[in-house]
C-alpha cells in the first residue's frame, strides 16, 4: 500500500513523496486467523471532514499534522513547488506541511469531497 506525504521542507516549500507501506503478519484477533498489519502510529484524533462542490482554498498550511483517508469526491491539492496531485475515494495521504506556505486545495468533483481526517 502507498500514501502520499506532503511535507516542508528547510525553506518553508511543500513537496509531494509517496511512502510505501509495509506489513507483517499479525495474531490481531484470535481466534481469527492471522492477518497483514502495519506499525501502529500513535494518533491525537479523528473527525469526519466534508467539504463542498466547487469549494477553494488558496495557500494555507495544514493545521495539525494529518492523514485523509478519501471517502467520496475528488480533490485537488497544490504544492507550493508547483506539483498538483488529485485524490479520490481510496486515496490517502498525510498532510505535514503544517508551516511555511502550505499548500492550495480545491475540490473537482461534482459532489462534496469527504474523508475521515485521523490527527498524529
Amino acid at each position: 500500500m502507498k500514501y502520499t506525504t506532503l511535507y516542508i521542507d528547510a525553506d518553508g516549500d511543500s513537496h509531494f513523496k509517496d511512502v510505501e507501506v509495509g506489513f507483517g503478519s499479525v495474531n490481531f484477533a484470535p481466534p481469527a486467523p492471522p492477518l497483514d498489519l502495519s506499525s501502529f502510529m500513535p494518533v491525537s484524533q479523528m473527525v469526519f471532514f466534508r467539504t463542498p462542490s466547487g469549494w477553494y482554498g488558496d495557500w494555507h498550511p495544514a493545521p495539525k499534522r494529518q492523514f485523509f483517508c478519501c471517502l467520496s469526491g475528488e480533490i485537488e491539492l497544490t504544492a507550493s513547488d508547483g506539483e498538483i496531485r488529485v485524490f479520490r475515494s481510496g486515496d490517502v495521504f498525510l498532510l505535514e506541511d503544517t508551516t511555511g506556505k502550505g499548500h492550495r486545495s480545491r475540490v473537482l468533483s461534482g459532489v462534496d469531497f469527504t474523508a475521515a481526517v485521523v490527527q498524529l
